[in-house]
């Protein structure tokens, strides 16, 4: 197996490569085409450029040098919304390894570090893996519509977990409403 480092911050190359990452998975295996892709080109370099590392955390997973995943939390609405955590994705080269835990497991520590209340984001149906993952962490599943957010028509979903008194992988339950 290569080096895994996970380096938090800016990184050259780093804007593309997140972007090649979501655009290339989800169109291989969702349809999703040029809207979704330029709409994670669009907010991603938008929050690197405001990024504050006080208030903001952006991690990359690296193998040998070459970025192969991601994580962000975007903490500009986290003291009346909750910390927004994005651009979570592994690549094929690395899915199955535990790396996809290790940066979910950075962004939620990081939140509980600044005393964040909540930690929401918005995902869509069938991502079973990620679905998993957040479950074990504790995020429920509190909203899902049908909606068209990234091009596509699908089932949009959105998680929330709790932090205060909550550690991770503590609650196995979940809110399963598939309508």
């Amino acid at each position: 197996m290569a080096n895994i480092d996970i380096t938090r911050g800016y990184v050259p190359g780093v804007l593309g490569r997140v972007v090649e990452l979501h655009g290339k998975y989800y169109h291989e295996y969702w349809g999703f085409g040029l809207f979704f892709e330029s709409r994670v080109a669009a907010d991603l370099a938008e929050f690197l450029e405001r990024y504050d590392a006080v208030r903001d955390g952006f991690w990359v997973a690296a193998a040998d040098g070459s970025v192969e995943g991601s994580i962000a939390i975007d903490g500009l609405h986290a003291e009346d919304e909750g910390a927004h955590l994005r651009w979570f994705i592994v690549s094929d080269i690395l899915r199955g390894t535990g790396v996809g835990a290790r940066l979910l497991d950075t962004a939620i520590e990081y939140c509980r570090q600044r005393r964040y209340s909540r930690i929401y984001l918005h995902t869509f149906e069938g991502l079973a893996a990620a679905r998993h993952l957040y479950e074990k962490c504790g995020f429920l599943l509190v909203e899902q519509t049908t909606g068209t957010q990234w091009g596509t028509e699908v089932n949009e979903q959105k998680f929330l977990l709790e932090i205060h008194g909550i550690s991770p992988g503590s609650i196995g339950a979940t809110l399963d409403h598939d309508r």
